[in-house]
């Protein structure tokens, strides 16, 4: 007798999966080794920026209130006391009439609150000495970059989760992070199960085809941070597929098996769930393609069984696998970044159940769009391709027209979002 299965909404199958959330762990790499990590520590400013009050130009620094009444019919004249290159700490504090020779970026004498810029003034040597002469009056700070001003001492600069790109690298290396702290990856392992599967390196033989789930999930992992571990194919053999997967959880922080997932005679996924005594979180739920996606939590590990369809296996990894997997890099906006977009084309298929299309996000006479890419099939593989945007359509008894309003899931993202985005039918 078939199980009976009863779906649950996609929002309630997110919240069971993240109310088993795994720990992250931290380690420490060298700067060197950071890149595209992602951060198990806020990173807390070791000094301020700027150090120290300096100038932004190449110039003169010099005390803006003896520029009073400076124009171009009445020049002033300032002595130059000191030359200051970067690097350079200044020696004398700037009196009444008085300029320091400054060159970008060096510390400014005490007594300076203005540079004027090089082109602005005019030098000549008067009795052996230098001075400029200057025809504009200047404003207190002008060409000044001041103490703290980008940040202070102490202050959070780069919230933890966030991944190391080359801008965020510079910031570790200005504070003195030669040794960064980094979430651990999360081990993610990989089983792509039927015995109809062949190695991409096999030729294709009648009534079977090649197996692509496998590389698709191990990319979709690296994508987010995780690292994948492909364990190999398994056959539709119980006791086979039942300890490779036991044997396999112990190496693991999650476990992926992709096929064998319904209710048909060779689907043994259910069974080896029984077997393993988890906790089966859910075994469907509402949506197209991947209705048929199996959580089972057990000792403190996650396994989860999407379909063997490529499409539906790559919409139930992002929808269920990736915000368990950003939360364990420490982030705190696991979900996918969405948007309110306009639907290119029409789309008249219907089904109760949430659909997400694959699609693909472009601007047209500035408004935000998005149009599906290829074969709206679960088994569809060409289209992922193409894919940038998973689009929601809900469940609905009519179909979509062009002009309506969608969310988009943006895939591509690295921002993500605090939240999920609203799951609602519209059964119109």
């Amino acid at each position: 007798m078939l199980e009976l299965r009863r779906p649950i909404q996609i929002g309630e199958a997110v919240k069971r999966v993240m109310g088993h959330q795994l720990g992250g762990k931290k380690e420490l790499i060298p700067i060197e080794d950071c890149d595209h990590r992602y951060l198990a520590e806020d990173i807390i400013a070791t000094h301020d920026i700027p150090m120290f009050t300096r100038s932004g130009y190449d110039g003169f620094a010099l005390r803006a209130e003896d520029t009073e009444v400076a124009s171009s019919e009445f020049p002033l004249e300032f002595k130059v006391v000191e030359e200051l290159a970067a690097g350079m700490v200044p020696k004398n504090e700037l009196g009444p009439f008085e300029a320091s020779r400054i060159m970008t970026g060096a510390k400014t004498p005490k007594g300076a609150n203005a540079v004027i810029a090089l082109e602005l003034v005019k030098e000549f040597t008067k009795k052996g000495e230098k001075y400029i002469s200057i025809k504009r009056q200047l404003k207190e700070g002008e060409h000044l970059s001041y103490q703290a001003e980008e940040t202070r001492c102490g202050e959070i600069v780069i919230k933890k989760g966030t991944r190391i790109n080359p801008g965020v690298k510079a910031v570790l290396a200005t504070f003195g992070y030669s040794q960064v702290p980094v979430a651990v990856k999360p081990r993610i392992g990989i089983f792509a199960t039927g015995s109809e599967l062949l190695d991409v390196n096999e030729p294709l033989q009648d009534g079977k085809i090649r197996n692509s789930n496998s590389y698709m999930i191990e990319a979709q992992a690296k994508r987010i941070g995780a690292e994948p571990i492909y364990f190999g194919k398994l056959p539709d053999e119980i006791e086979t597929c039942y300890e490779a997967i036991s044997l396999a959880l112990n190496k693991v922080d999650i476990l992926i098996t992709t096929g064998g997932v319904s209710v048909g005679d060779y689907d043994l996924m259910p069974d080896i769930y029984k077997r393993l005594t988890g906790q089966v979180l859910f075994n469907k739920v509402a949506m197209r393609p991947g209705s048929v996606t199996t959580v089972t939590a057990l000792e403190g590990k996650l396994l989860f069984g999407l379909s063997g369809n490529p499409s539906a296996s790559y919409v139930g990894f992002e929808l269920f696998v990736r915000p368990i997997i950003r939360k364990m890099l420490y982030s705190d906006h696991p979900y996918l970044k969405f948007e309110t977009v306009s639907l290119a084309s029409d789309f008249p298929k219907v089904n109760p159940f949430t659909r997400f299309v694959r699609s693909k996000l472009f601007f047209e006479n500035g408004e935000m769009m998005a149009r599906p890419v290829g074969m709206d099939k679960s088994n569809a593989v060409l289209s992922l391709a193409k894919t940038d945007t998973l689009m929601v359509l809900p469940g609905s008894t009519r179909h979509f027209q062009k002009g309506d309003k969608v969310t988009a899931l943006l895939l591509e993202d690295e921002e993500g979002s605090q939240t999920l985005w609203q799951d609602s039918n519209r059964n119109e």
